[in-house]
């Protein structure tokens, strides 16, 4: 997720490849029961989902860049709507609730990228044939040894180390965006992450990464990466929340140049991208060559801010717990011009997920339901920067945290096709998912889980903030099924929309699947909101682990 494409890369690279979960078909009956009757009515139609769409994704919001006048102003306007559904403000400011960046931009001119080989340099071009990461650090000068460590991941539970055996110390650790079949879902993605990747690579005196996207799994063309390649990238600030202490250098190289990486190595990158494709087992060896990198990074401080609303529940008990909707706010601002069009304007990503926040409030203020549990409207800001404004809310909630009973995140739901088939991200990790499924079966929805674990879209987005935080967590989005045209309309616009100017007001929208989401998600809501039991991990869910005492 990039005008900054590079949170986005990095976020994928290291939350990688999960095993294919059971179709549709296969998965079991759900024996959840509801608290509510599943009844199918009608609240919404599309059309008022649209005009919050239009607003937000107007060329003149400028893409809302994290910190921008652009961001601001949909804030505002957000602000406006949710005291025109009568919820209370929920921030640290009102509805606000301040979130201080540090802002890091990359100056080209004054850096550089080396190979070195027998002792004789073989430059990479930036931008062509690699660009640095700023999220996660960038040491002035680094020189040093690489190493190819396959995957570059450390399951203890598969008994899988990529790094047994290897002399990593004051060297750089060379991987292939992937994991290997034998891991299950969950395992990758968690192993896969920045925090969890870096760990063992520091232990063993690591400097450094280089990592080359796997062809197999890139969203976004290496063309339209680079483009923006200089954009900032951004930080929370605080030591609580650097995620790779003494990480010296992040490079990442185009898998089309990869092969200058293994030249002399008695391996080619052509054949080790076919075995990750697969995801086979990689081996691990020394480089022939080493890197040098001079870096300069241009860095400063700003602010933009969480959008937290509260609906107050009405149990004398459950109204002290609370239910998280939330969506990311934030978008990739003004970037590299593509067709003339430099306004990456985000209207499926994410404008779409807070009109659907916009529009279930209104719609509970009008009908007068009363929930047992509170519910919070989070509108999150930087989850283009690396999930970083919901990782600070989750954090540092302006409720209890051990009063969150679960986070219903959207983002990016696509209602590009009708709405027949759900897919569902965390389906049989929490009862959440067994909600959802009677939810929407009650509405003749099939539901489906990942259907492209390669992507690891479970934590990808603002929900992996609040299952690190041992929260029961789902998202969902309007689902195709493999192989079916309407897969192939999803994955064309992916290619061609996703991070690019033309995610505006002027594509094709199915209004009618935008109201059936809406209409799933508020019934799911209120379920959560209503049900007396609170949601539960399941006992062999993996994210079990991140569960923290009390909760």
């Amino acid at each position: 997720m990039f005008r900054k494409f590079l949170p986005l890369l990095l976020i994928s690279a290291f939350a990688l490849p999960a095993l294919p979960q059971q179709p549709p078909s296969q998965q079991p009956a759900s024996t959840y029961k509801l608290a509510r009757p599943a009844i199918s009515q009608s609240h919404f139609d599309g059309k008022s989902w649209w005009d919050y769409v239009k607003f937000l994704a107007d060329d003149r919001l400028e893409g809302r860049e994290t910190g921008s006048e652009g961001l601001r102003q949909a804030e505002s306007y957000i602000v406006e709507q949710l005291r025109k559904s009568g919820l209370e403000p929920a921030g640290a400011d009102g509805f606000y609730q301040p979130v201080e960046f540090e802002s890091r931009q990359i100056v080209e001119k004054d850096s550089s990228a080396t190979l070195i080989r027998d002792g004789k340099p073989e430059p990479l071009v930036l931008g062509e044939d690699a660009l640095f990461s700023t999220r996660t650090g960038l040491a002035p000068d680094v020189q040093a040894p690489m190493v190819f460590v396959g995957y570059g991941l450390q399951v203890p539970e598969n008994k899988i180390d990529d790094f047994a055996g290897l002399d990593l110390n004051g060297k750089i650790a060379v991987f292939i965006s992937g994991s290997p079949a034998d891991v299950p879902a969950a395992l990758s993605a968690h192993y896969g992450s920045i925090v969890e990747r870096w760990k063992p690579l520091h232990d063993a005196g690591a400097v450094g990464t280089v990592m080359i996207p796997n062809p197999a799994s890139m969203d976004v063309p290496w063309s339209r990466i680079a483009a923006n390649r200089a954009a900032p990238t951004m930080q929370l600030v605080g030591s609580e929340f650097n995620d790779a202490p003494g990480l010296k250098l992040a490079l990442v190289v185009n898998p089309a140049s990869a092969e200058k990486i293994f030249a002399g190595s008695g391996h080619t990158f052509a054949d080790l991208a076919a075995l990750a494709k697969d995801r086979k087992p990689l081996p691990h060896f020394p480089l022939a060559a080493s890197i040098h990198t001079v870096g300069r990074v241009e860095t400063k401080t700003l602010e933009s801010a969480n959008v937290i609303a509260r609906l107050p529940g009405t149990d004398p008990k459950l109204s002290a717990q609370s239910v998280i909707l939330s969506a990311h706010i934030d978008h990739l601002g003004i970037g590299a011009p593509i067709n003339g069009d430099a306004i990456y304007n985000g209207a499926m990503d994410n404008a779409s997920g807070c009109a659907v926040l916009l529009d279930v409030a209104a719609s509970l203020k009008k009908s007068g339901l009363k929930l047992r549990r509170s519910v919070i409207f989070a509108f999150v800001t930087g989850e283009e920067k690396g999930l970083q404004g919901s990782k600070f809310f989750a954090a540092h909630p302006t409720v209890d945290r051990k009063s969150i009973v679960a986070d219903i995140n959207i983002d990016m739901f696509l209602p590009i096709i009708p709405l027949k088939l759900l897919t569902v991200y965390g389906l049989n990790e929490s009862d959440l998912g067994d909600a959802v499924t009677k939810i929407a079966r009650s509405r003749g929805i099939t539901i489906q889980p990942d259907p492209e674990p390669l992507r690891n879209v479970f934590v990808r987005s603002d929900q992996y903030s609040f299952i690190r935080q041992g929260i029961p967590s789902i998202t969902m989005k309007v689902g195709a099924a493999p192989g079916s045209p309407e897969a192939q309309k999803m994955k064309d616009w992916l290619t061609n929309r996703y991070h690019a100017p033309s995610d505006d007001i002027k594509q094709p929208v199915d209004l009618s699947a935008a109201a059936g989401y809406e209409e799933i998600m508020r019934a799911l809501l209120i379920e959560i909101a209503t049900n007396p039991n609170r949601p539960q991990w399941k006992p062999e869910s993996f994210f079990r682990r991140f569960v923290q005492e009390g909760n």
